[in-house]
């Protein structure tokens, strides 16, 4: 189960309340702020940005890769350990806009995180350290450490045990010679 805040709305779906949620002018900031960063090809001034205007937490060596969409109204609810990389084209959402409510759920990613080009993460997920999401997936759960998912719906691929053991032999994930 996800951790969300579900948030009731009555009358109109809630995307029609968006800011009495969120003020508009801090989403036109992040907007600009967050366009900005999916086009620049320097990764600590992504970081940076990320840091100072959207009030994130990104882990030192973290890389944004070109076209990651962050959620534009609540991106300080995104966290990113060390040395992680966010795959091209990645959505990072911490809110759902749905008919009859709104969730709102922190986005907790690991560090040493391989998530791959195309993925989606929905609010309320936290990504443990040393996982890898392949690309394309929705990611729309919880994912132990080390683990190694994928899909749509999002399913184990190899655990953490059994990925070390299919890697044992590797020379750059396995032992050293």
């Amino acid at each position: 189960m996800r951790k969300t805040i579900r948030y009731p709305v009555e009358g109109a779906n809630s995307l029609w309340h968006v800011y009495k949620t969120v003020p508009f002018w801090k989403v036109v900031r992040n907007f600009v702020v967050i366009q900005l960063a999916r086009y620049t090809p320097f990764l600590s001034a992504k970081n940076w940005m990320y840091k100072t205007f959207l009030g994130m937490k990104v882990g030192d060596q973290t890389s944004f890769a070109l076209m990651v969409m962050l959620d534009v109204m609540f991106p300080e609810k995104i966290s990113v350990g060390r040395n992680t990389v966010i795959g091209y084209n990645t959505t990072l959402l911490a809110h759902e806009y749905l008919i009859k409510e709104y969730r709102l759920g922190p986005i907790e990613i690991g560090s040493e995180v391989m998530i791959g080009a195309n993925s989606t993460v929905l609010p309320g997920v936290t990504i443990g350290d040393g996982a890898i999401v392949s690309a394309g997936t929705l990611v729309h759960k919880d994912v132990p450490p080390g683990a190694f998912v994928g899909g749509n719906p999002m399913r184990v691929i190899y655990t953490k045990e059994e990925l070390a053991k299919r890697w044992a032999e590797d020379p750059i994930y396995g032992k050293k010679q």
